[in-house]
């Protein structure tokens, strides 16, 4: 079992930054691939972006690519989502999600945070 809480997010002007941190609980993050996904309003949720259980490899969908980065920390047990240049159309609820493998994310989710707000003003 691991139980994921998102934090970081807020109220970012139009080409502002936001850092996202999700913390997860439990000794076994270092066993799931992490990733970050959103839903906007009126929207499905869809997929951002994931890190290897491990770090270093990342995929990203292609919209998130050089503006958004994703890292964790294993001996801190976080995963983060830097996000730069950000767009009002950017707004959305972040969650952070554990998948068994980089190859599985996003098609299989085992466990996601409760969501964090992000909102980019015009």
């Amino acid at each position: 079992q691991v139980h994921l809480a998102e934090s970081g997010g807020g109220l970012v002007q139009t080409g502002g930054s936001l850092r996202l941190s999700c913390a997860a609980s439990g000794r076994t993050f270092s066993s799931y691939a992490m990733g970050y996904f959103r839903q906007g309003p009126g929207n499905e949720r869809e997929f951002v972006a994931a890190i290897r259980k491990s770090g270093g490899r990342t995929h990203y969908a292609d919209s998130f690519k050089g503006r958004f980065t994703i890292s964790r920390d294993n001996a801190k047990n976080t995963v983060y989502l830097q996000m730069n240049s950000l767009k009002p159309e950017d707004t959305a609820v972040y969650y952070c999600a554990a998948s068994p493998d980089i190859a599985t994310m996003p098609s299989r989710v085992d466990y996601w945070g409760q969501g964090t707000q992000v909102t980019v003003s015009s």
